[in-house]
């Protein structure tokens, strides 16, 4: 196979509850992913040394030295097979960068799947998810795809039943936010505070099973949203168009600054992506839909 290319998706976090701080900087987490229509395309060729090469949203603020989490997901898996990763990658972005809906590990898990499909290695997935558990929190996730619970860090997935197709809008903000940055905001914001155990919503999980749009927009929660906001007090603004045209949810995506609203209808999708456009209160908006699936390879 001369060339692959394996297609992955953007994450939104239904809930995000977040524990106190652990011993190894982490902290444990309890989350429900679900995969949306917004995706990243990595394209693996054949080469004499691992290089990477990136287009599209936001390529520009995407490393491409050892911290480019596709490399690292390259290093990862050559080591795994006892082989000299030798590969281009070409990345395409479609998810913006430091926007909180793991852009990165959606690179990662795509360059996984390429790979091994690219030097004829025949792994499946549960090995590929060891692999991308050791990249980062995200990674197995979108390898999964589709909606799931994530426990630890995020790493420990169950897939979770979700009937229908949700309608997303999704509201890009003009610069990223550093991920350790918030949980750190977090941390500031909580000093002294009451630390309860995360748990998932038991009314979220019944929501998403009978397809249920509006009982999951109440139910839809992110502790780490107020870190986000306390960080980019701009945030606000975004969050109270959705809030004044209806969203049935209006929330920071993961660590933000991206904001997520569940919409009611494609219809209702429409309308709210038109006035968070004609408002101003952010760079630019997507529509997308869910659940998506994980990272795949795209027949030519």
């Amino acid at each position: 196979m001369s060339t692959v290319t394996v297609r992955a998706p953007a994450k939104v976090n239904l809930q995000l509850s977040v524990g106190a701080p652990r011993s190894d900087g982490f902290h444990d987490l309890a989350t429900v992913f679900q995969a949306v229509s917004l995706v990243d395309d990595v394209t693996a060729l054949p080469g004499d040394h691992l290089t990477v090469s990136v287009e599209g949203e936001g390529a520009d603020d995407v490393p491409l030295d050892e911290t480019n989490l596709a490399l690292r997901a390259a290093r990862a898996l050559a080591d795994c097979a006892g082989i000299e990763p030798r590969a281009h990658l070409h990345v395409h972005k479609g998810i913006p960068v430091a926007g909180g809906m793991a852009g990165g590990s959606a690179d990662a898990a795509a360059a996984l799947v390429a790979l091994d499909h690219l030097w004829g290695l025949g792994l499946d997935r549960q090995q590929l998810a060891e692999i991308a558990a050791t990249i980062g929190s995200d990674v197995p996730f979108a390898l999964m795809g589709h909606t799931a619970i994530g426990l630890g860090r995020g790493e420990r997935l169950s897939p979770a039943l979700a009937r229908g197709r949700f309608e997303w809008v999704l509201a890009f903000a003009s610069s990223g936010l550093s991920t350790p940055a918030v949980y750190s905001e977090l941390d500031r914001l909580r000093e002294g505070g009451i630390q309860v155990e995360p748990r998932v919503s038991e009314s979220l999980m019944a929501a998403l099973l009978a397809g249920d749009a509006p009982g999951l927009g109440k139910a839809m929660s992110n502790d780490l949203q107020r870190a986000a906001v306390s960080l980019r007090p701009q945030l606000a603004m975004t969050l109270e168009v959705g809030d004044e045209y209806g969203a049935l949810a209006s929330l920071v995506s993961g660590s933000g600054p991206t904001v997520a609203f569940l919409a009611g209808d494609e219809e209702h999708a429409l309308d709210l992506a038109v006035a968070l456009t004609s408002s101003g209160v952010c760079r630019t908006v997507r529509r997308a839909t869910g659940p998506a699936p994980g990272a795949k390879v795209v027949e030519p």
